[in-house]
């Protein structure tokens, strides 16, 4: 082995989320005159009608569609969705990683609604072509913690009676999203976007607002889950009269990011850039013998979230892989999730540079060669 380090990638920012900011990010950039305001002064309301007008042209997302910004995260945002939606139909619930778990979880031991539940192990799908569409569906379009995607909207029908419930946090920004196919989705601004957390964002299609209006759940709703009053819409929601008080910090970061993911092309720029990612670090995958992909199947491997095997590794191993990188400055954050199989997960969004990735690669062989010495 020898003692010359490779180059180190200019921004070593590989973290599944918060996630790297873009890159001409500088806490100085941001707009600071909401700050110290209440959000409904005249100012607040303008800057959150803004970054929601933004976020919809950016995703391409009709009118059709509303948009809110919402607390807890993406997480908020689902089971904002999930409490006030579900229980008017039977419902079926899609896991192949964590967080479908986790809805699994609120489905099964919280709302206690008896639903089909449809599983996969980590790096696969379940049966797509299965799903009762008579149904609610709840499936994550990108699992962040598996690197497992949906491979596209095909398998979700036009004349479904259910509603489609998508988590697709680690997938806007970065991947084709029919949005005829989607009644709910749901996102945060710390993944594709490089924003900061704390806020979820809530996409409400025709259909959920039509359910939101006509269905009463059976169990009660704090306060931060109502989004309608005298069984109509709260428009306000949508509109930027937050249910809660957001960070107006965190808003002009988000309008920062959406601004410059404007700048460079809107959604397809943004994809090209998070595709380029993944097919730098796939051929770093193909060139060593000691690196694989969790994801076996292309046609369903996330091109953001990307979870690597490591030949042999356990959990010690792949954290003295993280430590060792993280030390020298060259990755931060790419062990994989904690529930999933030992190994790495790279961070391939639009707001990573390729040449970031494709520096990893030498940094990977260092680290590789280090501790099998």
């Amino acid at each position: 082995m020898t003692d010359t380090k490779p180059t180190l990638p200019q921004r070593p920012f590989f973290s599944s989320g918060p996630c790297a900011k873009p890159p001409v990010w500088d806490a100085s950039k941001l707009d600071s005159e909401s700050l110290g305001r209440s959000h409904r002064s005249k100012i607040g309301k303008a800057r959150l009608a803004y970054c929601i007008d933004l976020m919809r042209e950016v995703l391409n997302l009709p009118d059709t569609h509303r948009i809110g910004i919402v607390p807890g995260s993406d997480t908020g945002a689902y089971e904002m969705a999930m409490w006030t939606m579900l229980g008017a139909r039977p419902v079926t619930t899609l896991a192949w990683e964590s967080f479908g778990e986790g809805w699994v979880t609120d489905a099964v031991k919280q709302l206690k609604i008896d639903p089909t539940v449809m599983r996969a192990d980590y790096g696969e799908i379940p049966d797509l072509s299965a799903v009762d569409w008579s149904h609610d569906v709840l499936f994550t379009w990108n699992g962040t913690t598996s690197g497992v995607r949906v491979p596209g909207a095909d398998w979700i029908p036009d004349d479904r009676e259910g509603l489609s419930f998508a988590d697709a946090t680690s997938a806007v920004f970065a991947q084709d999203i029919d949005w005829s196919k989607v009644d709910v989705a749901t996102f945060s601004w710390q993944k594709a976007m490089g924003g900061e957390g704390a806020h979820g964002v809530l996409i409400l299609g025709p259909r959920a607002v039509e359910r939101l209006e006509s269905y009463t759940p059976a169990w009660p709703l704090p306060k931060v889950f109502r989004m309608t009053k005298g069984g109509k819409l709260i428009e306000g929601i949508f509109k930027g009269e937050t249910i809660n008080t957001p960070s107006m910090l965190a808003v002009e970061d988000a309008i920062f990011s959406l601004e410059w993911a404007k700048s460079i092309g809107g959604a397809a720029e943004m994809k090209r850039r998070a595709d380029a990612n993944a097919a730098a670090l796939d051929t770093i995958v193909q060139d060593r013998a000691w690196l694989g992909h969790l994801v076996a199947d292309p046609a369903i491997r996330s091109n953001t979230s990307v979870c690597l095997t490591v030949e042999g590794a356990d959990a010690t191993f792949i954290k003295s892989f993280a430590k060792l990188l993280e030390d020298e400055g060259a990755a931060y954050d790419v062990a994989g999730y904690r529930d999933a199989p030992p190994g790495l997960r790279i961070w391939c969004g639009a707001t990573v540079d390729t040449a970031d990735i494709e520096a990893l690669g030498p940094w990977l062989d260092y680290a590789w060669n280090a501790l099998k010495a």
